[in-house]
């Protein structure tokens, strides 16, 4: 029996598969283990996990030349806004490649990003679905905005320009108003995004009456880290924190899940400061417009009541000269009546005068004694009664004409 070598074998079917498959194919699988080398060629795996079970189907190793690579990685990024790393979703065109000593593998020559954007407005849509479900998708927008939001917790890269861009536009505000910024460190980009921001909104949370708002800035970075920002665990902590967050994050084409259940949404860093001017601004025109109406209707409420003052003085000055008018009538009136009533006063007292004279001086003694009757008296003093007296008691009984004085015996 003839044997072949194993070169002979792969050789062979690399002969057969360029017959039966010549043409290229577009497929769609997930990256895996995705990397480059020195040369610029990259290599990865292309897996398909089963849908129930999330368990690996299908798997086959790919690679695309450096060539191909330059333009079809920063093509893919620029339209997706996504990095070209393990775990997203892809529709690539492949030509299969048998090699005698590397084997089989796919050769990518060709991307359709809208697939992998179509992937992520589907995951996008799930994320967003389930927190509508667990009924905290609009938490944070229902908080109400401070009227004067001073007091911010900053969640950004220490180093990022955006990051210096928001402190000075709050810093060089036209108006004067005063900001108090707070940095809390976080990874804006890369894999540890998630768990970073998270924690930096601990921090937060643990002083949580210290801050009027959460604002979460990105300025500058690679639009392709944005996916890192569609976490469901992410958009669950911005969406049930207690405090308004406003997000800064640096693209102007998509928003991103944090960007769906923030407070506000704003494009980039400077655009976030310019809100919270506007705000403050906002605010003080408020209490400017309350002020002139104060103002406007103090003014009116003091013409009025001037108006009031002005009538009720004419009219007490009126009623005045018409009570003295009266009075002045009144007295002239009595000083008339006044001789009258005196001089009849007078006549009236005298007559009564003159019959109580007539009166004391009917009943005067010496009337009295002139008809015939006498007083005894004794020691003085009248005697009315005969028990009164006693025997030897010395007497004297007035006469109308003279005394007589006697002795009881």
């Amino acid at each position: 029996m003839e044997a072949l070598s194993l070169y002979e074998l792969n050789n062979l079917v690399r002969r057969r598969l360029e017959e039966a498959i010549p043409d290229e194919y577009w497929v769609q699988a997930e990256l895996s283990d995705v990397r480059s080398n020195a040369t610029g060629h990259c290599y990865l795996e292309l897996i398909e996990k089963d849908a129930r079970g999330n368990n690996l189907i299908a798997k086959a190793r790919a690679m695309i030349w450096s060539q191909t690579y330059r333009l079809l990685r920063p093509y893919f990024e620029q339209e997706t806004g996504q990095a070209f790393v393990s775990g997203i979703k892809v529709m690539v065109k492949v030509a299969v490649s048998f090699h005698e000593l590397y084997g089989y593998s796919l050769v990518i020559t060709d991307i359709d990003p809208s697939y992998t954007l179509g992937d992520m407005a589907r995951r996008r849509r799930e994320i967003l679905a389930r927190l509508e479900a667990e009924g905290v998708l609009t938490l944070n927008k229902e908080l109400p905005m401070p009227l004067l939001p001073q007091r911010v917790a900053v969640i950004s890269s220490a180093t990022a320009a955006g990051y210096g861009d928001f402190c000075n536009q709050l810093a060089a505000n036209p108006h004067g108003y005063v900001f108090y910024p707070r940095l809390f460190p976080a990874m804006m980009q890369g894999e540890r995004v998630e768990g970073s921001i998270i924690a930096a909104l601990d921090r937060i949370y643990r002083h949580v009456d210290s801050w009027d708002v959460v604002v979460i800035i990105r300025g500058g970075g690679a639009t392709s880290d944005l996916s890192n920002f569609d976490s469901y665990l992410l958009a669950a902590n911005c969406a049930q924190f207690p405090l308004p967050i406003i997000t800064g994050i640096g693209h102007e084409r998509d928003d991103t899940v944090i960007d769906a259940v923030a407070h506000t949404r704003v494009k980039t860093p400077t655009a976030a400061a310019e809100y919270l001017i506007a705000r403050m601004h906002e605010s003080g025109q408020t209490v400017d417009d309350c002020a002139a109406r104060i103002r406007h209707n103090t003014l009116l409420r003091l013409e009025r009541e001037e108006r009031l003052i002005g009538g009720l003085s004419h009219r007490i000055d009126s009623a005045t000269r018409s009570r003295l008018l009266k009075e002045k009538y009144r007295t002239e009136q009595w000083t008339q009546r006044i001789p009258w009533l005196v001089r009849t006063l007078r006549e009236k007292e005298g007559h009564r005068l003159q019959l109580l004279e007539q009166r004391i001086r009917a009943l005067s003694p010496d009337r009295l004694l002139a008809r015939g009757y006498s007083i005894t008296l004794k020691d003085g003093h009248a005697v009315t009664d005969a028990a009164q007296l006693a025997s030897g008691d010395r007497l004297t009984t007035r006469l109308a004409k003279g005394e007589i004085r006697s002795v009881v015996e």
